[in-house]
């Protein structure tokens, strides 16, 4: 299982419509009392506590702060494609445990594995590729897709 939870072979995860719907409110605002939750969803605000609580221990989902990360000196993002031989899992572990990575998918198609980068500037994204990914094993050519504005983010699509 990967550390997010996410990627797994087993079975989603069954949620009853309760637990749909505190998740969705956590999508709205990830601050929100439990007693307001409990409220919009119809339990206590002990139960609304237990249910996230459990969400969060099996993996189903994580209450996070989201930055800006312009806002906090890092004015270069970007999606670097990998072209790998050899085993992509062993090098998707390398490249996920590099500090300035902050996403990491093995993938199919033109590409064996697709990581997203954050950096303060040009100069450490060239440091970065030359002397911590296009060094590592296995990586055969990479294609660095510089981000010029993002445009949309979202984190609340929803359980369906």
């Amino acid at each position: 299982m990967s550390g997010n939870g996410r990627g797994t072979a087993g079975k989603p995860a069954q949620l009853d419509e309760v637990s749909k719907k505190i998740i969705e409110q956590l999508q709205v605002d990830g601050r929100r009392s439990y007693a307001e939750i409990g409220k919009a969803v119809g339990l206590s605000e002990a139960a609304v506590r237990q249910r996230v609580q459990k969400l969060t221990e099996a993996g189903v989902m994580q209450v996070v702060a989201v930055t800006d990360p312009m806002q906090l000196g890092f004015y270069r993002q970007a999606m670097i494609g990998i072209r790998a031989s050899g085993d992509a899992r062993i090098l998707a572990d390398q490249l996920a445990a590099i500090p300035a990575v902050d996403y990491v998918v093995l993938t199919a198609g033109s590409f064996d594995v697709l990581v997203e980068v954050v950096c303060e500037d040009d100069d450490e994204l060239i440091a970065l590729l030359n002397s911590q990914i296009r060094s590592l094993a296995g990586v055969n050519s990479t294609e660095t897709f510089v981000y010029l504005k993002l445009h949309k983010q979202l984190y609340n699509w929803g359980t369906r």
